[in-house]
């Protein structure tokens, strides 16, 4: 009994050491913090509720299109034809800003609307969010994190949020036993539960990834942990997931980190795929307490994706996803990553772990089959004519979509029909959030650079490997933007171009109709007087430096051929 008090006693002590550590980090930041004119995170968060609150009415009006941004979230209305952005994050060289606003965008009308309610969840980016149809429509927000402008302080989330949409109020859940604080996770609805997978913290002194698995029931409004059996997935975060038609989810990617030696680290970009759903042993597919769940080790095929961090990815009907960009890391030394980005598009059959590379078709060749199409039809003749006009306009046009225009093409010779992609509108999208600069490049070791085959963060246009004259437009290289998927109509928004040292904040607008896989359509195109970029003092010294070093040399290299040793008699010593 002794030895069991003594042990007691030493955790207590650990416990007691280290929440004295804590303290005295804590107490030196904020110490550091006021050294630079800024408040300790908290107090800034705290700020941001403050201003919220003194609202005095909820307010709905026509908006420009949202700031240069990403990690935000954009989520389709589970029934009208409407996008909801929120919140995300912009970096301009020198400060960062995080939002926390609410925008509704009208594909019908081509509009923006800015929600401003009076309670609303604090600035974060790297969240979650999901709508559900019940009440009206809700939009479910769990986790993510605020970054102070210094980026010298993060702040985890582990609050969920629901926003009623019909009555425009936000409403905090207090529900207890839920995931621990963190951003960089993955959220889905399944059936009537919430599920919650991996993700990220970071306290400055040290981080930690995570592979657990949380359930929020809708009904009970209560949290699970749930301990699933099988191969159990690396921690990891910037991952992505999709919900099959049985209720299973898929796990796909992601990125994680670990110590390798003082203030190095070593990271890894996953490339591997699990399904996460019900024991089959358990015979009942209908969810009940104490159920089992498991993972299961999927082999894919097909034409896989290169390895990549923060690419956009959106789930379809009928067991299908897209995925879009990312970025290509290639690892120069222990302090340095390069890396590429990308704007590549594949598809991913959810049930089957099978990849295709998707082949835009151009417009012209959309239009020269849509034309002939009509010859068709006119030279049907009278009766074909009088059958026509019988129809239905509306009938008419979708006949014409599922008949002559509505594949997609794929390199290795397969479809999916329009009518699959049109049968189930409200399909869920697990949009982008990738833990971008605050995961893998805010510590200083990640550096992106565009590649010889990349495009500029400015370009749109992309030859086609199927016409050696038309351009065809698709959006730049990017990581980290936001992805939506309603009615056929695929949308993509804003994300990041990395160039150097540059970070360049995008706020472009595309959308692409699969059922014709022509081209992306330019919404709102890139405006560079939006994109601000501030050259931070360290990148200016660095640059003297070099510049420095670099005129030393060539003073080096003049005293050195004034001396008859120069680069004539290496050449001529090497020849000899």
């Amino acid at each position: 009994m002794g030895k069991k008090k003594d042990k007691a006693k030493k955790l207590k002590g650990a416990d007691k050491t280290a929440m004295k550590t804590d303290r005295k980090v804590n107490k030196k930041i904020k110490k550091e913090m006021t050294e630079k004119g800024e408040d300790d995170i908290e107090q800034l968060i705290a700020n941001f509720v403050e201003q919220d609150k003194k609202r005095a009415q909820i307010t709905e009006e026509i908006a420009e299109p949202p700031s240069p941004r990403c990690n935000m979230s954009l989520t389709p209305h589970p029934e009208n034809d409407e996008l909801l952005m929120f919140g995300g994050e912009f970096f301009n060289g020198n400060k960062t800003f995080m939002y926390n606003d609410l925008y509704v965008y009208s594909i019908k009308h081509d509009e923006w609307r800015l929600v401003k309610t009076p309670l609303v969840p604090p600035p974060r980016c790297s969240h979650q969010a999901v709508a559900m149809q019940q009440e009206g429509g809700q939009l479910w927000i769990f986790g993510g994190e605020f970054a102070s402008p210094t980026q010298s302080q993060f702040y985890h989330y582990k609050d969920l949020w629901v926003y009623h949409i019909s009555k425009k109020q936000w409403e905090k859940i207090n529900a207890h036993g839920g995931p621990s604080s963190r951003s960089g996770h993955r959220m889905l609805a399944s059936r009537k539960e919430l599920v919650v997978f991996g993700g990220f913290h970071d306290n400055i002194r040290n981080y930690k990834y995570f592979n657990d698995v949380y359930v929020f029931n809708f009904e009970t409004y209560t949290w699970t942990r749930v301990e699933p059996s099988g191969p159990q997935p690396a921690p990891r975060s910037g991952h992505q997931m999709a919900v099959l038609t049985d209720g299973r989810l898929l796990v796909y990617g992601g990125y994680s980190k670990v110590p390798v030696k003082k203030d190095a680290d070593k990271g890894t970009v996953h490339s591997d795929m699990f399904i996460l759903g019900l024991d089959a042993k358990q015979g009942d597919p209908v969810k009940q307490k104490g159920e089992r769940w498991k993972w299961t080790l999927v082999k894919q095929c097909g034409v896989r994706p290169t390895p990549r961090c923060g690419f956009s990815l959106a789930t379809l009907p009928n067991n299908r996803a897209v995925v879009f960009g990312g970025v290509l890391d290639t690892e120069e030394d222990d302090e340095e990553l390069l890396g590429t980005c990308l704007n590549d598009f594949y598809q991913l059959d959810l049930a089957k772990g099978k990849w295709q590379d998707l082949e835009l078709k151009g417009k012209r060749s959309f239009e020269k089959k849509a034309r002939r199409r009509k010859k068709d039809k006119e030279e049907g003749g009278d009766d074909a004519m009088e059958e026509e006009g019988d129809d239905d306009a509306g009938e008419e046009e979708k006949e014409d979509l599922e008949d002559n225009l509505n594949e997609l093409k794929l390199k290795d010779g397969s479809s999916t029909t329009a009518s699959e992609l049109a049968e189930h509108p409200t399909q869920s999208v697990n949009d982008v959030s990738m833990h971008g600069p605050q995961t893998v490049y805010d510590d200083g070791v990640f550096k992106v650079s565009m590649g010889a085959a990349s495009h500029s963060a400015l370009g749109d246009h992309l030859t086609s490997p199927t016409t050696s004259t038309e351009q065809i437009v698709r959006p730049s290289p990017r990581m980290n933007a936001s992805m939506a998927f309603k009615r056929g109509i695929l949308y993509l928004y804003g994300g990041v171009s990395e160039e150097k040292e540059k970070e360049t904040t995008l706020s472009d607008f595309y959308s692409i109709d699969l059922r014709r896989m022509d081209e992306w359509r330019t919404i709102i195109a890139g405006d560079p007087s939006k994109m601000e970029w501030i050259e931070s003092s360290e990148s200016e010294s660095e640059e003297e430096e070099e510049k420095e070093e670099e005129a030393g040399e060539d003073n080096r290299e003049d005293d050195s051929n004034e001396d008859g040793n120069g680069d004539d008699d290496e050449v001529g010593a090497c020849s000899g």
